[in-house]
């Protein structure tokens, strides 16, 4: 299945989100009320601190979208935080092939921006990243 794409015999609209090293699997389902789930538990569930599940709902009140969807998301790698803006992320690109028009109102949010990055790696002959060990002339 190709990116964004619509799969009509099953009824829903699948996308990739990332952020980081997290990965969130998004569908959604046109329904009569906005109901979310991520990896088999509610939002509130799984998103304990307030602050990430307004970043997984913030594509629908920015872009002040009227349709209400069920939304399943499964959430892989990262950290919480991270999940919350790959949800995001997945639910942004969705929304567009649901609907190309909104893809303008979206991409000026920055919902569409894929924020990749990352954790340096560790060179060898270092401490971390870039930290060296202490010089010492003599």
């Amino acid at each position: 299945m190709a990116k964004g794409e619509t799969t009509k015999e099953k009824g829903y609209i699948e996308a990739i989100g990332r952020r980081k090293t997290a990965t969130a699997r998004v569908r959604l389902w046109p329904a009569s009320k906005t109901t979310f789930s991520v990896n088999d538990r509610s939002l509130l569930e799984y998103f304990k601190v307030p602050e990430h599940r307004m970043l997984t709902e913030e594509t629908f009140s920015k872009a002040k979208i009227s349709q209400k969807f069920k939304i399943t998301a499964l959430v892989r790698g990262g950290g919480v935080a991270a999940q919350a803006e790959a949800v995001r992320h997945g639910i942004a690109r969705a929304l567009v092939a649901f609907d190309p028009e909104l893809r303008k109102k979206l991409k000026k949010l920055g919902f569409l921006k894929r924020d990749q990055r990352m954790k340096e790696r560790r060179k060898f002959g270092l401490k971390k990243a870039r930290k060296a060990p202490q010089w010492s002339k003599r």
